[in-house]
């Protein structure tokens, strides 16, 4: 379910409008049908940003924190916007764990004393309080009345395949950070819009070397012509050591593999799914 780039030539069907927005607020959106889709990719948040967001979570947040940075579909109605959801940077941090009893300490006691001991006494204060892989199961932030309920529906993967144009697509960063030199942590958002649906992936990654690898999948479905709307959320995981195993050992690329959570994805084990359906 790969997003590609989109065509240099965009078609501009009768219920396609595109606007874009000044540079000041660096955003962007389209609107298919009666569905709105917005993203905003912003620089880095400053110190003054980072001091207001650390104090609304209760945490520090990653090195890399693009706080403005927004994705969002919107249905709209004759009295305007009836139902949204968004991801975000804050509402996605604000689900990291803060007591430190959901730690990866809990399912990898051995591998996460060990690396503990190798970190600088810096890290050491900051690993206390909360959950410094900033790990969450974030699945965006909805406004309105619709809700979505449990289904056995599945994401229809065959027409995601067709080969149909791409009328918008983008790729958001909202947090990314390094774990002190011990793996990296991101979570980003692509959206790829098509004349008949559309597919929104937020995919948070997470590498804590010698320890763990764990990724966070939330996968956004819509069908402009009934307004079916379909969430899938999945989790896969599995231990440094397992992962290491399944790479080919002539292979001198494995570093930029376990860069890129596309190709990484493809080497852990699914752990959990969860698929859910609503209608506007």
């Amino acid at each position: 379910m790969s997003m590609p780039p989109p065509p240099t030539t965009l078609p501009t069907p009768q219920n396609m409008a595109t606007v874009m927005p000044t540079a000041v607020d660096a955003g962007k959106s389209i609107t298919v049908s009666s569905f709105k889709i917005t993203t905003r990719k912003l620089p880095i948040l400053n110190a003054q940003e980072i001091d207001a967001m650390t104090e609304k979570l209760g945490i520090t947040p990653p090195e890399m924190i693009f706080g403005n940075n927004i994705v969002s579909i919107e249905k709209l109605g004759e009295q305007g916007g009836e139902w949204k959801i968004e991801f975000n940077a804050l509402d996605a941090l604000d689900l990291v764990d803060k007591t430190g009893n959901d730690m990866l300490k809990v399912a990898y006691s051995a591998a996460w004393q060990k690396q503990r001991e190798k970190m600088h006494e810096g890290i050491k204060e900051v690993v206390k309080p909360f959950d410094w892989t900033y790990s969450t199961n974030y699945q965006g932030s909805i406004s309105g009345t619709k809700e979505f309920t449990e289904t056995t529906e599945q994401i229809p993967l065959d027409k995601l395949r067709r080969q149909d144009p791409i009328l918008f697509f983008d790729d958001v960063m909202l947090y990314e950070d390094e774990l002190a030199d011990n793996g990296m942590s991101i979570l980003s958002v692509k959206v790829r819009v098509m004349p008949a649906r559309l597919l929104l992936l937020a995919r948070f990654y997470m590498r804590l070397d010698d320890v763990v690898f764990r990724i966070r999948d939330t996968r956004v479905f819509v069908e402009f012509a009934d307004g079916v709307v379909l969430r899938e959320y999945q989790e896969k995981e599995d231990s440094y050591e397992n992962v290491k195993k399944k790479f080919p050992p002539y292979r001198d690329d494995i570093p930029a593999i376990m860069r890129d959570p596309n190709q990484m994805a493809e080497y852990l084990p699914l752990k959990s799914v969860k698929v859910e359906k609503l209608v506007l």
